[in-house]
């Protein structure tokens, strides 16, 4: 034929001849081919099944379509799980996995749906209605954890935004200072890494007076015995009006106080006292009572420092407000930062500066579901839309954690390295006689433990399947919790224990 023709035909066919290092290779598409890089992921399909989550999920949907021809709900909620499963920040980003060959059969949909089907859906949704949807499902991951003592963290971050949607003020941003933003405001279980609520507002409500009202109704929905046994917030959440809804609720608190005149008063009359004790971690604290001027009552707090040392004692200065000295005299003085607690619970000092200084993994949190998440886009011009996707997102951050708990009980992944683990790999999906065959290839370096620990919590759902079918889908969810967060309950929490063979046959 020559060689002409031949490359006349090949690229008929779709094949393209390259050159590369390792000699000539024959490129060519087969767009119908059942494939996926996220071969993993059936194992967590068979979660959702197995505890009920999704069916559940998608039955108290309130989207609800007129047309014959409209999009299907599941497939709705189907491509917008995949897609926040698999670290999408845009609503465009569904199109990269919209011809997924396995995965839409395997959540029951014929194929999933496009990027503009799944923003107008969202649309069509009445937010009151989809809020509370998203709320009692958020609620159903972390209730049967509420049985043992927890610490409700409270915080809000910013959303940057770059265009003209609904509610983009510019506000509090301490690292792009004058740029538009939306703030979310969330309540974390301390530890867990479970969200319990997301609320989004413009960004210049980041005060905790936009959001506590929410937060409030939320804890007095929730039973006395299982509410927090400490609600934890940082230097925002240290004024009169949370500390008094917190008082008449009898719900003990421990937040930071900003270092105002007062508080340094109090610093300078406390500067030379012989009460300092340890503090852990190289702080020493003392405790006394405040009444700020604003407020209602004295309240106790804890005065904590821990010497400056090195560059820090070079560039402390008084407008730091955290750093200075009280004492005028020609005699050298240590130089501290201070940090004041207020609290209204009975713990020593010691507890106390632990039980603020692990706040910080809060900050983790924010850093995960807003850089490896979705917090940081699925954005719209709406606020509504913005809403629901919050809620979402931190929905199957939820969803994601319990699964990857039950692989690893003892420490948090996060998807930076959870979803190369348990997620990513090339799978290949056949059919013969009769049998429905997915072949797993994972590139990882660690694919053998990887297997294995795939295997033993496929052989964990199995065993629930098996031995437990008279219970509901709760009661496999709090087995479930059970196991994922062995570490956290107490043993006399959680669900009654797993059935035997012969107590199951019984």
């Amino acid at each position: 034929m020559g060689e002409a023709s031949r490359k006349a035909l090949a690229g008929q066919n779709g094949a393209i001849a390259l050159d590369t290092f390792g000699g000539r290779i024959h490129v060519e598409w087969d767009p119908a081919a059942a494939v996926t890089p996220l071969g993993q992921l059936p194992f967590f399909i068979e979660f959702l099944k197995v505890s009920g989550l999704f069916e559940t999920w998608v039955a108290d949907c309130p989207l609800t379509y007129q047309s014959n021809h409209a999009s299907d709900k599941r497939a709705v909620l189907a491509t917008l799980l995949l897609s926040i499963l698999a670290g999408h920040h845009r609503y465009a980003h569904i199109t990269a996995m919209r011809h997924d060959g396995i995965h839409p059969e395997l959540l029951g949909v014929s194929k999933l749906v496009s990027e503009d089907a799944a923003r107008r859906a969202l649309a069509r949704i009445d937010e009151a209605s989809g809020v509370a949807w998203l709320d009692r499902h958020l609620a159903k991951t972390t209730q049967p954890l509420l049985t043992t003592p927890w610490i409700l963290d409270l915080d809000a971050t910013v959303k940057c935004l770059y265009g003209k949607q609904e509610g983009a003020v510019v506000g509090y941003n301490p690292k792009k200072p004058g740029r538009p933003s939306h703030s979310y405001h969330s309540a974390m279980m301390a530890n867990t890494r479970l969200a319990l609520a997301v609320d989004v507002l413009p960004g210049n409500e980041t005060a905790p007076l936009h959001s506590m009202p929410g937060i409030w109704a939320w804890l007095d929905a929730v039973p006395k015995a299982v509410r927090p046994a400490v609600l934890r917030g940082d230097v925002a959440f240290g004024n009169e009006s949370v500390l008094r809804e917190a008082e008449a609720r009898s719900q003990p608190y421990l937040t930071k106080l900003r270092v105002t005149k007062n508080v340094k008063a109090l610093i300078q009359t406390l500067f030379r006292s012989t009460a300092w004790e340890e503090a852990g971690h190289g702080w020493e604290g003392v405790e006394d009572t405040l009444r700020l001027s604003g407020w209602s009552r004295a309240r106790r707090v804890v005065v904590l420092r821990r010497p400056l040392t090195g560059e820090l004692l070079m560039t402390g200065t008084d407008a730091d407000q955290e750093r200075f000295d009280f004492i005028a005299s020609d005699v050298p003085t240590k130089r501290y930062e201070y940090a004041v607690l207020v609290t209204s619970t009975s713990y020593e000092i010691l507890a106390l500066a632990q039980l603020y200084r692990d706040r910080a993994d809060a900050e983790n949190t924010f850093d995960e579901l807003k850089n490896q998440w979705g917090w940081g886009g699925f954005t719209t011009q709406d606020l509504a839309r913005c809403r629901l996707m919050a809620r979402m997102v931190a929905l199957v951050y939820n969803w994601w954690t319990l699964f990857v708990r039950l692989a690893q009980p003892h420490k948090h992944f996060e998807a930076i390295s959870s979803r190369p683990l348990l997620l990513h790999g090339v799978a290949t999906h056949t059919h013969h006689a009769g049998q429905t065959r997915l072949t797993i290839t994972s590139l990882h370096a660690k694919r053998s433990a990887i297997q294995a620990v795939l295997t033993n919590v496929a052989g964990f759902l199995r065993t629930l399947k098996a031995t437990a079918e008279q219970w509901t889908d709760a009661d496999r969810l709090r087995a479930i919790l059970t196991r994922a967060f062995a570490t956290f309950l107490l043993p006399t929490a959680g669900p009654p224990a797993l059935p035997t063979s012969e107590t199951a046959a019984t």
